[in-house]
């Protein structure tokens, strides 16, 4: 391993070591697995987003022809359940 030394601000070094502790392990093993996953996914432009957005648009098919004008009223009721 590199050592590797960052500068954090207060808040998030206090969110870091709240999950640290939550999941048991080190600040600095939650810093790697930050990065791990930051370099995974990387980051998403605003041109890929919408293009990923207008690509996935029409492949999914409700019950609800009124989907459009009620969709609060479905939320709200699939929220209760």
């Amino acid at each position: 391993m590199v050592r590797t030394q960052i500068q954090l601000t207060k808040a998030q070094t206090v969110s870091l070591k709240k999950v640290a502790q939550q999941r048991n392990i080190s600040m600095a093993e939650a810093i790697r697995q930050s990065v791990d996953l930051f370099l995974k996914n990387g980051v998403i432009s605003p041109e890929e987003r919408r293009r990923r957005a207008i690509a996935i648009s029409g492949k999914f098919h409700s019950k609800h022809t009124d989907l459009s004008t009620h969709h609060d009223k479905y939320l709200a009721e699939d929220y209760a359940k």
